[in-house]
């Protein structure tokens, strides 16, 4: 069944490097590109959001490195990671560069792209579920809903020097974006807040940190964009989370899947006064 499973995927080459999204957490968020990556590598670096479960698939023998970059924390150089996979991809190794969500969405994997370009080291891009989608939805949150919104904007929270990007246009995202997703942002949520409402967001619009989404340590906490800051200090949660703002937030007393497998009563109409249309 397993070869039947992976006949006609193709072939980790020695010598190449595949950059694979390993999903948000869930080890059956994997695609089968990915598991066939791991059944295959020689050596897998992989990321500190990378569920060890999801490793657990890697074939005897192979070897692990990890590569984590948290903030805050002492981490490996970012360009040393990129020479690293260059120097074990010409070794001959069968490389898989394994990263938390998609490798191409906040997750460097185009700095490691364009390195092995430079190199000229044979590469191949994997996607991955990013957090940002699939966090939110094991989260019970919609990222687009037709009574909702018609838009979603994605961004970081912070920038390659731990700040709060200045070259976001947060006046624009407040008053274009009806839902907004933050990846890396629990740091800096003050901040971004204030931002926000002064860009034309109301103070008492929805906000849902989702931390260690698709994990068993999944926890989720809802409030409102003005008492974000206060609210997050107080939980004591801290990072990897998903930030999400907007009236999606409010699906979550409807559409929280996890929490009715627990015994939570789901509403059927999660906006209260406001109904919802089944249209065509």
């Amino acid at each position: 069944m397993t070869d039947a499973i992976f006949a006609g995927l193709p072939e980790l080459e020695p010598g190449s490097v595949w950059l694979v999204g390993a999903g948000p957490g869930d080890p059956g968020l994997l695609t089968l590109h990915a598991a066939n990556a791991l059944r295959q590598a020689d050596v897998i670096v992989h990321d500190a959001l990378v569920n060890g479960d999801c490793l657990k698939l890697a074939k005897p023998g192979a070897a692990l490195e990890y590569a984590g970059k948290r903030g805050g924390k002492p981490s490996p150089k970012q360009r040393d990671i990129s020479l690293r996979l260059v120097e074990l991809a010409r070794a001959g190794n069968r490389v898989l560069r394994l990263k938390g969500g998609d490798p191409f969405v906040f997750g460097r994997g185009g700095e490691e792209a364009l390195t092995l370009v430079e190199h000229r080291i044979p590469f191949r891009i994997v996607p991955g579920i990013t957090a940002g989608i699939g966090g939110l939805a094991y989260a019970g949150i919609p990222v687009t809903h037709r009574e909702v919104n018609h838009a979603v904007t994605f961004l970081t929270g912070h920038d390659s020097s731990g700040v709060v990007p200045d070259r976001i246009n947060w006046e624009g995202i407040a008053k274009g974006s009806p839902v907004i997703v933050m990846y890396m942002a629990m740091k800096h949520i003050g901040q971004i807040a204030t931002n926000l409402i002064a860009g034309g967001r109301s103070p008492e619009e929805p906000v849902a940190f989702v931390c260690n989404a698709a994990t068993p340590e999944q926890v989720v906490l809802e409030t409102t964009l003005s008492r974000a800051e206060a609210d997050v200090a107080a939980s004591g949660l801290e990072p990897p989370a998903i930030v999400v703002v907007g009236e999606v937030v409010r699906l979550r007393a409807a559409l929280d899947w996890l929490g009715a497998r627990d015994g939570r009563v789901l509403a059927s109409d999660p906006f209260a006064n406001r109904a919802l249309r089944d249209r065509a």
